[in-house]
């Protein structure tokens, strides 16, 4: 019989922890946050994210040209980065304007595109 090495013989816990544990978590704010992580584990979409942040709006059309992709599929991924609440548009004669709509994506975007190195050395400093 092979066994896996990384998952318990038994079934045993600790009610008090796990009961002060689930205390503290903030599940609604989890289910937040599982939205905004969707929203960034698609490349192109986080290519569109980060160009954001270089540049405060850019068109749809900018985006397609960006991503190399047609217009319908930059639109596609706007829709949804807008429908998980990181980002906002505004028309403008035929133009569509999109920009962040969440300033912790910044933020997240920032540490996520840090070389690793300076990930590590940052980490280790505190």
């Amino acid at each position: 019989m092979n066994k896996q090495q990384d998952v318990c013989e038994v079934t045993c816990y600790d009610p008090e922890k796990i009961k002060a544990i689930h205390e503290q978590i903030d599940h609604e704010r989890a289910e937040l946050m599982s939205i905004l992580f969707k929203g960034l584990a698609e490349p192109s979409r986080l290519k569109i994210l980060q160009a954001l942040t270089l540049e405060k709006e850019l068109c749809v059309c900018d985006v397609a040209y960006l991503l190399k992709s047609p217009i319908a599929n930059a639109s596609h991924h706007l829709r949804s980065l807008r429908r998980s609440g990181l980002l906002k548009f505004r028309k403008e004669g035929k133009l569509v304007w999109y920009s962040l709509d969440n300033e912790q994506v910044k933020e997240i975007l920032s540490m996520a595109m840090m070389p690793h190195q300076k990930r590590t050395d940052s980490h280790a400093a505190q």
